[in-house]
């Protein structure tokens, strides 16, 4: 198979990253990389599917990691995992034997070490540079679920199903494999009973995720449902304003500098400094704008505010809602930024999963959540032509059109970065706009 032609099957049957922004994996392929890694480092707390379908589907995703490594000419295909993941790291040092040139690299269990340039880092020892993609050091990264969803494509099935864990207030945590478009409130029911009264609903991740309802929809970078308790730490953090925020900030923020401190772009290099930021932030000071230009560096894993802060602000929220506003107003992020040198005690930073866990309050949730690919029951699915970074799909269907599982439904635009969109069941299309395909089973 050619460069061109693996491009073209997996633009056609609609990968994108299964996780994060969703960026096109057609579109991430480049003869530059000299390293292909794995991602399967999954640090969320309380997330568990990348390491169970590693597990259970090593040999497809090692094959497929195989053969991109073959096609881009790459020196290395490594496989970041934690040593922590006993059941995925055996399953491929079982399969290593049949690959020339992959080899496993053990992460350590902290936190975020899923985070591509962390990732890259603790793999290779290699740090791109602040606001340069991890092509910029000879670097291409997937994660697990991505990879399988390539190999099915490559096998002529387009990306359908998403696999999602159901844990937290329930008692029976479970990961599904649930057709995409489906609501949360579709798939809830396989997870058992709610076990709190009031329970809200976190989707993605306890630190980068936000509020969900039954009604949120479950599309290709759908990764968990996390069931809390109302009142809990996690969901009023994610409740907070931003206005507020900043007076928070002004009344409270006594400049440890530990969000700098532990912030894991900041100590590989990278010119984000939550503590200078929230020092200008906390006093209104404009005088000096870089503080608010380097927000763009800013990854937004949130240890700064759900785990560094001892007075409970929210450095990683202020940050976001500027570069937003930055953004908004057309200011591009500093260019050519030169990382500083690695911070000489940055290892002893490094912030373990476990205690992050607690520090969240919710050890008690950490309980296996084994996965199904049963059938999920539906009545409809509502799917969007936009579920990645780049221009969303048009839909090519119409009201009244009968689908099958696979159909594609949305075409990806010529000359942009955009993918095909596929219905993941049988029925028949009853609403179509240039955002969505509704879909009666």
């Amino acid at each position: 198979m050619t460069f061109e032609e693996i491009s073209a099957v997996l633009r056609e049957q609609g990968v994108v990253g299964a996780g994060g922004a969703g960026f096109p994996s057609y579109a991430k392929l480049n003869k530059a990389a000299d390293t292909i890694i794995l991602n399967c480092a999954e640090c969320e707390p309380l997330l568990k599917l990348h390491r169970q379908v590693l597990e259970s589907h090593a040999r497809e995703i090692l094959d497929t990691l195989d053969l991109i490594g073959k096609i881009l000419g790459a020196e290395q295909v490594l496989i970041g995992v934690k040593e922590a993941y006993h059941g995925a790291v055996a399953a491929c040092e079982a399969l290593l034997p049949n690959y020339h040139n992959m080899a496993i690299s053990l992460l350590p269990e902290i936190y975020p070490a899923g985070d591509e340039i962390v990732l890259i880092y603790e793999a290779t020892g290699r740090v791109v540079a602040p606001g340069a993609l991890p092509i910029s050091e000879g670097v291409v990264v997937f994660n697990v679920e991505t990879i399988l969803n390539a190999w099915h494509a490559l096998q002529g099935r387009p990306v359908t199903h998403k696999y999602v864990t159901i844990c937290g207030e329930v008692s029976n945590p479970i990961t599904v494999l649930a057709p995409i478009g489906a609501t949360v409130g579709d798939i809830l029911p396989l997870a058992g009973e709610i076990t709190t009264s009031d329970p809200a609903y976190v989707m993605g991740g306890l630190m980068m995720g936000g509020l969900g309802s039954p009604a949120t929809l479950i599309t290709k970078t759908s990764n968990a449902v996390i069931v809390l308790p109302g009142d809990h730490l996690v969901v009023q953090q994610k409740k907070r304003k931003v206005s507020a925020d900043y007076h928070r900030a002004m009344a409270a923020c006594c400049h440890c500098n530990y969000c700098s401190d532990l912030c894991p772009r900041h100590v590989l290099g990278h010119p984000i400094d939550p503590a200078r930021f929230m020092r200008a932030a906390s006093h209104g000071q404009y005088s000096d704008v870089q503080p608010y230009l380097d927000s763009a560096f800013c990854c937004g894993c949130a240890l700064c505010e759900m785990y560094a802060c001892g007075q409970g602000l929210s450095p990683r929220s202020l940050l976001q809602a500027t570069k937003n506003k930055l953004r908004a107003a057309g200011v591009r992020p500093p260019q050519d930024v030169k990382p500083a040198p690695v911070v000489a005690v940055r290892d002893y930073r490094r912030v373990p999963v476990a205690r992050l866990t607690a520090r969240l309050g919710v050890t008690k949730y950490d309980r296996p959540a084994p996965v199904t690919e049963a059938s999920v029951p539906v009545k409809q699915v509502r799917i969007p032509m936009s579920m990645h970074i780049g221009v969303p799909a048009m839909p090519t269907v119409k009201v009244g059109d009968a689908v099958q599982v696979g159909q594609p439904i949305g075409a990806a635009v010529d000359g942009k970065l955009s993918v095909n969109i596929h219905s993941s069941v049988n029925g028949t299309v009853t609403d179509v706009n240039d955002k969505f395909v509704t879909i009666a089973v």
